[in-house]
C-alpha cells in the first residue's frame, strides 16, 4: 500500500509518447534511404555529365538530410506530463513562495496601453496569496500614456480583484470577460463592468488625443502604483529603465534583466513568470501548475525553467498563416522535454530566480549582494532607501564591465533572447519543464496579414543566425555542453534559415528542366524513383502524424507546411542576408516590435474568410511570387510533355503539381482578386522579370 500513497500524493506524472518506438524504427529505415540516396549522387557525380546540376541536388539533398536529422532528434523520447494542483492547493499558504511577474511593453500605439492594462490585472487576480505577488511593468518607451493606463488600472483593481475571487470567474482579463456572450450579469457584476468601460474610455480618450513618440532617451522610472500594505492587493510596479542611444539597451533581454535587479531589490521572490504584454492569463490557477514541479525536490536542484506553450486567441478556422506555429510550440517541446527539458519561447514561463545566476553546482553572484537570489528583501517597497537603489539599479550604465547578459541575467548577443537564454541555461546544466494543462494557461494575439508574419520571423531568423555562428553554437558548443541530441535539436531552429537552399533549388531547378524538356530525376522504371516517392512521403507522412496527434488537423497541417514553404522563400532569404550585410558592416538592424493593433475591418474580414492578405507592396514578396509563377509555367508544360515525353519527367511534374497546389492563394492574388489584400502590380510585374531571368539562366545551368 505504500507506494500507491505515495503516487496518490504525487504532485506531477510523466509517461512516454506513445509513438515512441515506432518512430525509433522508421528512423533507422530512413537513414538507410538518406545513405542510398547520398550514394546515388555521388555515383552521378562520377558517372555523369551534368556536374552541376547533380551538385545542386546533392547540396539540397544534405541540407535536407541535416534538418530531417535535427528533427528526428526530437522524435527520440518525447513525453507528455500531467500536473495536480488542487493537490498543491492543500499547503498552508505560508507555503507557498513569493512570484514575481515580469511583463514588458515598448510602444503605446502597437502594443495599446489597454492590453498591458488587462495582461497584468489578469495576473494580479491569480488564485494566489496576494501579498506574496508582485507585478512589474517595464515600459522601454518611457511613455505616460502606459504609465496613466497603468495608474487607471491599480485603481481599478481593487474592485475587480475582489469580485474576481468571491464570484470564483475564470476568466481574469476584463475585456475578455466582459466581451463574453456567455456570462450571466449580477448587479454587482454590471457595476464592474461600468468601471471597466469608464476606464477604458478615459484611457483610449487620452491614447487619441495625445500624440506621445517612443522616446529613445529617456530618465529612470520607477513608481509604486499599488503595495501588498494591506495583505489583500499585490504589488503593482511601473519600471522604465533609462536609455540613452549612447548606451546599449539589449533590446527585450536588456529589460528583461533591469526587471531582474529592481525586482531583486523590492521583493527578490524565488519565482519568476514571464510575459509578453499581450499574453494575457486565462487560468488562474497556472502558478499551481508550475509549483507541482518546482516543489518537488528531486527536481528542484537542477529545474531552471516550466514554459507553458503560447496560445492565441482569434486565429481563423484554419490558420492559414500557421499562426498558432504548433510545431515549435507544442510537437517539439515535448521532443524537448525528453531531453534536457523545453526551450524558452520569451513568454508564459516560470523561472527559478537562482538560475541566473550561473550553474546548479556553481553560483555566480552580482556585484553586490543584494542583487543575488539569496538576498532577504524584507523592507516595504515603498521606502526610500529602496526606491533609491530600485532607481540606480535600472540607470543604462548600470550593466558596464559587469557579468549581466553574459554569466547572469537574461543572455544578449541575439535579437532573439528567448532562445538564447533557455539554450545558455540548458548548456550550464539547468533543465525545464514543458507544461501543457488542459485550460490553456495564457492567450496572445497573433498577426493578421502576411507581411506581419513573414516580417516577424524574419526577426527570428536574424537572431537566431546570430546563435548559429556564434561561440555558443548549438552544432559545436551545445552537442559539448548538453548532448548531442539536445544539440543536434536545437541546432534546428539555429540553422532553419539553411531550409531556403533546398528549397531554392527545388523550387526552380526540376521546374526549369521541364520547361527545356530535360531529366534530373529518375524514370518510374528506374528503381532510384521509389527512393524519392519513399523518402518525400515518408518525411510528410511522419510529419502529418505529429500534427494530427497533437491536436491539429490536416486542413491546419496543409496550411502549417505551406507557410513553411512561405516563410522559405521570404523569411529565411531576407533574414539571412540582412544577417550577413550585418557582419559585413554593410548595414544594422534593430528590434522592430510586431505591431498587437487589428482596427482594419477588410483585413480582419479578409482574415476571417481565410484569404491570403499580402498588404502592401513589399520586396520579400517577389521570391515566393517568382517561385509560384515558374512552376505554374513548369506546369502546363508539363502536361504537354506528358505526351510527348513519355514517363521521362514524371517526377519533375509531380514536384511542379505540389507546389502550384500550395501557391493557389498566390495564384489568386495576382489574378483573381480586386480587395486591398491583392498582390500589388508592381510585385507581379518584378516577379515576371525575375522569372524570365531564371527561365534563362536555367538553359545555362541544365546545358
Amino acid at each position: 500500500m505504500e507506494p500507491q500513497r505515495k503516487h496518490s500524493a504525487a504532485l506531477h506524472t510523466c509517461y512516454p509518447c506513445r509513438r515512441t518506438i515506432p518512430y525509433r524504427i522508421y528512423a533507422v529505415i530512413h537513414t538507410c534511404g538518406i545513405i542510398s540516396l547520398m550514394y546515388h549522387h555521388a555515383h552521378s557525380l562520377a558517372t555523369a555529365g551534368t556536374t552541376l546540376t547533380t551538385s545542386l541536388l546533392l547540396i539540397a539533398d544534405v541540407v535536407l538530410a541535416f534538418m530531417w536529422a535535427t528533427t528526428t532528434c526530437l522524435r527520440f523520447n518525447p513525453v507528455h506530463r500531467t500536473e495536480y494542483p488542487k493537490r498543491y492547493l492543500a499547503k498552508p499558504k505560508e507555503e507557498f513562495p513569493k512570484l514575481d511577474v515580469f511583463i514588458c511593453t515598448a510602444d503605446p500605439y502597437k502594443e495599446p496601453p489597454m492590453m498591458v492594462v488587462n495582461t497584468a490585472l489578469s495576473v494580479m487576480a491569480y488564485d494566489y496569496p496576494s501579498d506574496k505577488l508582485s507585478v512589474y511593468v517595464s515600459d522601454d518607451g518611457g511613455s505616460s500614456l502606459t504609465l496613466f493606463a497603468l495608474m487607471e488600472a491599480a485603481m481599478f483593481s481593487e474592485h475587480w480583484l475582489p469580485f474576481c475571487k468571491k464570484n470564483s470567474v475564470e476568466d481574469r482579463s476584463p475585456e475578455v470577460y466582459f466581451s463574453s456572450k456567455s456570462q450571466y450579469w449580477t448587479d454587482e457584476a454590471g457595476n464592474i463592468k461600468t468601471m471597466y468601460e469608464d476606464m477604458k474610455k478615459r484611457v483610449e480618450h487620452v491614447v487619441h488625443s495625445s500624440k506621445v513618440d517612443t522616446r529613445h532617451d529617456h530618465p529612470t522610472i520607477v513608481k509604486v502604483l499599488q503595495s501588498d500594505e494591506t495583505d489583500i492587493m499585490p504589488n503593482l510596479i511601473y519600471v522604465s529603465r533609462e536609455k540613452n542611444r549612447a548606451s546599449p539597451h539589449h533590446f527585450k533581454a536588456g529589460a528583461l534583466n533591469t526587471l531582474l535587479r529592481v525586482s531583486s531589490v523590492m521583493t527578490n521572490s524565488p519565482v519568476i513568470l514571464t510575459l509578453d504584454c499581450d499574453m494575457y492569463s486565462n487560468n488562474p490557477r497556472s502558478p499551481l501548475h508550475a509549483l507541482c514541479y518546482f516543489s518537488d525536490p528531486k527536481l528542484n536542484p537542477s529545474l531552471g525553467f516550466v514554459q507553458f506553450p503560447q496560445k492565441f486567441r482569434g486565429v481563423n478556422k484554419n490558420d492559414i498563416y500557421a499562426s498558432e506555429l504548433r510545431r515549435p510550440f507544442v510537437i517539439n517541446m515535448a521532443g524537448f522535454d525528453g531531453l534536457m527539458g523545453s526551450t524558452y519561447v520569451g513568454t508564459g514561463c516560470f523561472f527559478n530566480r537562482r538560475a541566473f545566476y550561473g550553474p546548479p553546482t556553481n553560483l555566480i553572484l552580482p556585484e553586490v549582494d543584494e542583487l543575488g537570489p539569496n538576498w532577504i528583501a524584507d523592507k516595504p517597497i515603498k521606502a526610500q532607501d529602496i526606491l533609491a537603489w530600485a532607481h540606480d539599479v535600472a540607470g543604462c550604465n548600470y550593466e558596464r564591465n559587469s557579468n549581466w547578459g553574459s554569466k547572469i541575467g537574461f543572455r544578449y548577443g541575439s535579437l532573439v533572447e528567448d532562445y538564447n537564454t533557455g539554450y545558455r541555461l540548458h548548456c550550464e546544466g539547468w533543465r525545464s519543464i514543458f507544461c501543457n494543462p488542459p485550460k490553456i494557461a495564457f492567450y496572445g494575439d497573433s498577426p493578421k496579414c502576411l507581411i506581419d508574419v513573414v516580417s516577424q520571423q524574419k526577426r527570428w531568423t536574424i537572431g537566431l543566425l546570430e546563435v548559429a555562428f556564434s561561440r555558443f553554437s548549438p552544432i559545436t558548443y551545445g552537442v559539448r555542453s548538453t548532448s548531442l541530441l539536445t544539440g543536434m535539436a536545437y541546432s534546428q531552429y539555429a540553422f532553419w534559415a539553411f531550409s531556403s537552399i533546398p528549397l531554392v533549388i527545388y523550387g526552380f531547378l526540376p521546374q526549369v528542366a521541364l520547361l527545356y524538356g530535360v531529366s534530373v530525376f529518375p524514370k518510374p522504371s528506374d528503381p532510384w524513383f521509389w527512393l524519392y516517392i519513399f523518402l518525400f512521403l515518408g518525411a510528410y507522412g511522419q510529419d502529418l502524424l505529429d500534427f494530427v496527434l497533437e491536436g491539429g488537423t490536416c486542413h491546419c497541417w496543409w496550411n502549417d507546411q505551406r507557410m513553411w514553404l512561405i516563410r522559405g522563400f521570404s523569411s529565411f532569404i531576407f533574414g539571412s542576408i540582412e544577417f550577413t550585410l550585418k557582419n559585413l558592416n554593410l548595414s544594422t538592424h534593430g528590434f522592430n516590435l510586431t505591431s498587437k493593433v487589428n482596427d482594419d475591418d477588410k483585413q480582419s474580414k479578409r482574415y476571417e474568410q481565410e484569404m491570403f492578405d499580402f498588404g502592401a507592396s513589399s520586396i520579400m514578396f517577389f521570391p515566393i511570387t517568382t517561385v509560384a509563377i515558374v512552376n505554374l509555367l513548369a506546369f502546363v508544360c508539363g502536361l504537354y510533355g506528358v505526351f510527348v515525353w513519355g514517363e521521362g519527367l514524371v517526377l519533375e511534374l509531380m514536384l511542379v503539381s505540389f507546389a502550384v497546389v500550395n501557391s493557389l492563394p498566390i495564384y489568386m492574388a495576382m489574378l483573381l482578386r480586386e480587395d486591398d489584400g491583392k498582390l500589388p502590380k508592381n510585385v507581379c510585374i518584378l516577379a515576371g522579370i525575375l522569372t524570365c531571368f531564371v527561365v534563362v539562366s536555367g538553359f545555362f545551368v541544365l546545358k
